[in-house]
């Protein structure tokens, strides 16, 4: 056996802030899916605008394996003693009314994801399999010791996915829907690949929207203004209003990845007569083959939040979907991942594409409850997505 499993020391930190940001960006580096959500920035920045603390319901507990030997972090997870099932958008209040039902707590519980944040990508920051695997282990034995009802880890990648299922963790699947780069010239070239109906309605959305005299800009994160944020927060602030909701995320949440991440970050803002009515912001990832300058697609975009002043038809379509796929075709990024739910995407271009969570609960009868659950909830899920596929948008 390797004994060097045995020569990790355990962190529970109260604050990404207590490590350093250096250290676990170099981790994120060496991982297979890295994503702009897992960087230090991103996480530090949901801490200090006080987005994701405990007074939100989302108190850090991140877990680290630091080799003894050389001081130098291994391995690392950003976990969150939860208080709520909000923000995670893998839905288990069935589970949460459940306990409650018979007399039992469901919360606190642990979670291992990125607040606010469904998007699928490396969860176990690790140097190699072996500090992977005691970090998957690692964050059971906590749940076990923290006197909590269950661990639940969020969009992992699908090699996680397996390295969870081997330390006893139960596994749950979900679908959203993706956009794939073809390696197409412009969005006429992707165009005419959709089926001629599908093809049709998008240029009569897009149309729409430039008859009502609306232009659009793509504002990298770097030229990205002061003003544009403070207008960005109202849209999105006005979605959440329109939804007779909260906002998780404020002003100075953007204002601060803004600084400290700019290249991740695009703002499309729509304007009508000069002035801005709607805008949405991405979030992007390149790949090794665009950042080398290849001609293959490579890296990710994520679509993430927005929101409108002034109601315009399709306003929504070509401000979220039509000029971030725009962009991606210009930069050669692989993949738009469109975010959580939506079948509309499919006839847009997305296709759908299974996620993963994996879940463990202390309670052994609610275990077994959920374990059968589960087993029924995959075989909709593909049977779902089997459907889906014959529907597909694509003439070929």
């Amino acid at each position: 056996m390797n004994q060097e499993r045995f020569d990790y020391r355990t962190g529970i930190l109260g604050s990404p802030l207590e490590v350093g940001r250096d250290e676990w960006n170099a981790l994120l580096a060496q991982q297979a899916q890295p994503t702009p959500f897992l960087r230090h920035e991103f996480l530090a920045a949901l801490h200090e605008t006080q987005c994701a603390v405990a007074d939100t319901g989302w108190a850090p507990r991140f877990v680290t394996l630091t080799d003894d030997r050389t001081n130098r972090l291994v391995a690392a997870a950003p976990v969150y003693l939860k208080g709520h099932s909000y923000g995670e958008y893998v839905f288990d209040w069935a589970w949460a009314d459940a306990y409650k039902r018979n007399g039992l707590e469901y919360y606190p519980k642990l979670l291992c994801a990125v607040p606010f944040t469904p998007v699928q990508g490396t969860r176990l920051l690790a140097v190699d399999d072996n500090a992977r695997r005691h970090l998957a282990a690692t964050l059971v034995a906590f749940a076990e010791q923290a006197e909590v009802s269950s661990l639940h880890v969020l969009f992992p990648t699908p090699q996680e996915a397996q390295t969870f299922a081997d330390v006893g963790m139960m596994l749950r699947e979900g679908v959203q829907f993706h956009w794939i780069n073809a390696g197409y010239r412009d969005f006429d070239d992707f165009l005419a690949t959709l089926e001629q109906k599908k093809r049709k309605n998008i240029r009569a959305e897009r149309r729409k929207v430039h008859e009502a005299g609306v232009t659009f800009r793509r504002v990298r994160g770097e030229d990205v203004t002061d003003a544009e944020w403070r207008f960005f927060n109202r849209c999105y602030r006005q979605t959440y209003r329109e939804h007779f909701s909260s906002p998780y995320l404020n002003l100075d949440f953007f204002r601060r990845i803004g600084e400290t991440m700019p290249e991740n970050l695009l703002l499309v803002i729509a304007e009508r007569e000069g002035k801005p009515i709607a805008s949405s912001l991405v979030a992007y990832q390149r790949g090794a083959a665009s950042e080398a300058g290849t001609a293959s697609p490579s890296g990710t975009l994520y679509g993430r939040y927005w929101g409108a002043l002034e109601h315009v038809p399709c306003l929504h379509f070509e401000t979220a979907y039509y000029q971030p796929l725009e962009f991606c075709i210009e930069e050669k990024l692989a993949t738009f991942e469109g975010g959580a739910q939506g079948e509309h995407k499919m006839a847009r271009g997305f296709l759908p594409t299974a996620t993963h969570s994996a879940h463990w609960l202390a309670h052994p009868a609610f275990a077994d409850a959920v374990a059968r659950f589960l087993s029924s909830e995959t075989e909709t899920i593909h049977a779902y997505v089997d459907e889906l596929r014959e529907h597909n948008p694509f003439r070929n």
